[in-house]
């Protein structure tokens, strides 16, 4: 029998069957002696040792799309990264190293700005102007007014999400504005450190009707991309590619050259210098991340 992981916690796995089932299963040894881990997306076939109890054990991990490793889930068709837009301000270095990474795994990505109500109409501008010209879909959302919440529900249908997003930005409750339903607890911000409870503590699949799956991932508040080298970062970031060839030298990084196409193209304003910096950052990291 064949089915889609949805949960995976404590050594156990969740899997979710065409005849809408879900049984309980433990993975077989020979995925440890594979090195292999069932991850939560993941499409596996099962042999049923209780049907009454649905349990069972996965006996095959079938082939996957494509494998994210923070959060660790499989077979993604879309990432929606989710930051507020005020309360807390957000960290724009944070949702680049996520773009970043999504572009290493080749995951297309929509960033949605939440709690548009408690902003005003030139930040909401600002935000567009840089991430607009990069090529990413920019949503604002609200779930105090519901701004927004139509057309996500509109681009996600037929399609595997991963949610991800720092805490307290409202992922849980834009997750129950969709559902139509409080499946999950949303906490409450700490005011003291302007940062939201963890309500989400492991990877999980809601299915929404019959052809429509969406991971709800842990918040997190730090990103490490050590697996990407620092001098092919510039691939990662889709606006800098007009520029690659236009430099003085072949194979420039973009941070200490001279005649550096990409460093006149901020000046004029055709790159966003936000998202310069932060690639400056990034490199500078994961150029020291080699040293350890």
């Amino acid at each position: 029998m064949q089915g889609k992981i949805v949960k995976g916690i404590a050594g156990f796995y969740y899997v979710n069957t065409k005849e809408d089932k879900l049984y309980e299963c433990k993975a077989k040894g020979v995925f440890r002696n594979k090195s292999q881990k069932p991850l939560v997306g993941d499409n596996v076939c099962i042999d049923i040792i209780d049907e009454e109890e649905l349990k069972g054990n996965i006996t095959k991990l079938l082939p996957r799309k494509n494998e994210l490793i923070r959060p660790a889930v499989a077979n993604v068709d879309l990432a929606l990264v989710v930051f507020a837009i005020s309360n807390p301000k957000p960290n724009l270095n944070l949702l680049d190293k996520f773009l970043v990474m999504m572009e290493y795994m080749d995951v297309k990505t929509i960033i949605c700005f939440n709690k548009v109500d408690e902003t005003t109409k030139s930040d909401i501008e600002d935000y567009k102007k840089i991430y607009e010209p990069a090529g990413y879909k920019v949503l604002f959302t609200s779930t105090y007014n519901g701004e927004g919440i139509d057309e996500l529900k509109s681009i996600i249908k037929g399609k595997t999400i991963v949610f991800a997003g720092p805490s307290g930005v409202g992922k849980s409750s834009i997750l129950n504005s969709i559902m139509d339903d409080e499946l999950m607890d949303t906490g409450e911000i700490s005011k003291k450190i302007g940062r939201g409870k963890h309500t989400t503590r492991h990877s999980e699949i809601f299915r929404l009707g019959h052809d429509t799956y969406i991971f709800d991932t842990p918040g997190f508040s730090t990103i490490f991309v050590p697996q990407i080298d620092e001098n092919n970062l510039r691939f990662y970031y889709p606006e800098f590619a007009p520029y690659e060839n236009q430099c003085k030298y072949n194979g420039c990084v973009h941070v200490n050259e001279p005649g550096c196409a990409l460093k006149e193209a901020i000046e004029s304003g055709e790159v966003s210098k936000v998202r310069y910096e932060n690639y400056k950052e990034i490199f500078e990291e994961l150029k020291n991340n080699k040293k350890y």
